[in-house]
């Protein structure tokens, strides 16, 4: 099948969008179908308000038609509710074409933390393009349960999945850290509410591996966090796996993919019953969600990291793609 993705979220990007989509589409290419991906990479771009490590495309319309048409995708599909989704959906709507579309992120949860913007503004133009599509592919139950409050129709599950051959458990003691190590890893950004993990009063040694824009800020007011800054492949695997506790203080996530890396790595979880965790984490066996994370983390120590593994073992790429495949506008 020739399929068609338009996503405002792509490499140098690093975050979880980015790593699902270009997980996926390597999957699909491997089954034998032809991807297309209009990104921003091909475009003129301007740096995003607030986050300028993500770029906006200009005036996409004129150049991403020019690439469809030629293409003559059998399947499109909008990743994103950037300046690219929106320009693929108005292709797809101009020439009565269907297409689906994926609820990635809290976009409206997203902009409020930076800026006043009421919520039903954002959601109204959320609804709006994703209730064009034949379909919204959202990653988790609660997820879609939480979306269908907000008035969003059409929705259908896409799961995730986890490298389980680099992320693995491996032995500990290669940092010269105080235990427990404490670890946060993923965006270093304002949303994913860091700052209630750095501000925990817990022993042993906090960790935070990754960036992003409140990096500077964090680091010259939490002096005792050991930063350090973006890690990939086998240099974050042993990363992950060197700590004892992994704590996720975001509130804003819809899967958060860093949760089955972790345990997947053998490392227990910390977080806030939200969604995200309360589908992912099997609360006191392979994580501890609670809203005090303080306490969270401190019985997270005493769960089996064996536990942990096997949990996350279930969760493939393979069966994650086959999803997303069955759920295509053809």
């Amino acid at each position: 099948m020739r399929i068609a993705l338009a996503t405002d979220a792509w490499s140098p990007q690093t975050n979880g969008v980015v790593r699902t989509l270009s997980i996926t589409v390597a999957e699909l290419e491997r089954a034998g179908h032809v991807i297309e991906v209009v990104h921003p990479g091909s475009f003129r771009t301007v740096p995003c308000p607030t986050y300028p490590e993500i770029r906006l495309a200009v005036f996409p319309y004129s150049e991403l038609a020019r690439r469809l048409d030629r293409f003559a995708p059998e399947a499109v599909h909008i990743a994103t509710e950037g300046p690219l989704g929106l320009a693929a959906r108005r292709w797809c709507r101009r020439r009565g074409r269907p297409f689906t579309t994926s609820y990635h992120t809290q976009f409206p949860e997203y902009v409020r933390a930076r800026a006043p913007v009421p919520l039903a503004l954002t959601y109204a133009h959320l609804r709006r393009l994703h209730g064009a599509g034949s379909r919204t592919l959202v990653a988790t139950p609660s997820m879609m349960r939480q979306l269908e409050e907000r008035g969003f129709r059409n929705l259908a599950h896409w799961s995730r999945g986890v490298d389980t051959a680099l992320f693995r458990p491996q032995p500990k003691g290669n940092l010269d850290l105080p235990r427990p190590i404490w670890l946060y890893f993923g965006r270093v950004a304002v949303e994913k509410g860091i700052e209630d993990f750095l501000a925990l009063d817990v022993p042993g040694s906090k960790l935070v591996v990754g960036g992003g824009p409140a990096e500077i800020d964090l680091r010259a007011r939490y002096p005792s966090v050991v930063f350090t800054g973006f890690r990939y492949g086998e240099a974050l695997a042993a990363l992950v796996a060197e700590a004892d506790v992994f704590v996720f203080p975001s509130r804003t996530d819809t899967f958060g993919l860093v949760l089955l890396e972790a345990m997947a790595c053998g490392v227990p979880v910390a977080a806030y019953p939200v969604t995200g965790p309360i589908d992912v984490v099997s609360n006191g066996i392979t994580g501890v969600l609670h809203e005090n994370l303080r306490t969270a983390a401190l019985a997270a120590l005493a769960l089996d990291p064996a536990a942990c593994r096997k949990h996350a073992l279930g969760y493939t790429w393979q069966a994650a793609t086959h999803q997303f495949l069955g759920h295509l506008a053809v």
